[in-house]
């Protein structure tokens, strides 16, 4: 009799813990070091992709596809310049996306100098996004 109650005991706390396992995070940011992976985000939440950028340098990142326009809609990006002070200097662009509902699309984007005759791709970033 006690074993039959442990296991149902045991069997409760796994069925309501097992939605917090599966769920997703409503706010998610990441960096470069995502490029090639796959992120994991609840319908109605925020997306944001921060990269390093130098816009001195003539060169910044543009969007190139949203895979499914549908289920991730862009809502922001901005260029923060470095604090440092120093000429020439480095700074980051910052990109909002909003997960709009459940379903798996991808982001690419591209930083080149977006000129006639400017170099493209110099650098890739893409993004496997689930969302839940």
């Amino acid at each position: 009799m006690k074993l039959k109650l442990f296991l149902i005991g045991l069997a409760t706390i796994t069925l309501l813990t097992l939605p917090a396992c599966t769920s997703a995070p409503k706010q998610v940011s990441v960096d470069d070091s995502y490029s090639g992976k796959e992120v994991k985000i609840e319908a109605g939440g925020t997306l944001t992709v921060t990269l390093l950028s130098n816009q001195t340098t003539g060169f910044q990142w543009a969007l190139k596809e949203i895979s499914d326009a549908t289920l991730l809609q862009k809502v922001d990006s901005k260029y923060e310049a470095s604090t440092t002070g120093l000429i020439g200097a480095g700074g980051k662009e910052i990109w909002t996306f909003n997960a709009l509902e459940a379903g798996t699309t991808t982001i690419s984007m591209e930083y080149s100098r977006p000129w006639e005759g400017g170099e493209k791709a110099a650098s890739t970033f893409n993004l496997s996004i689930i969302i839940k």
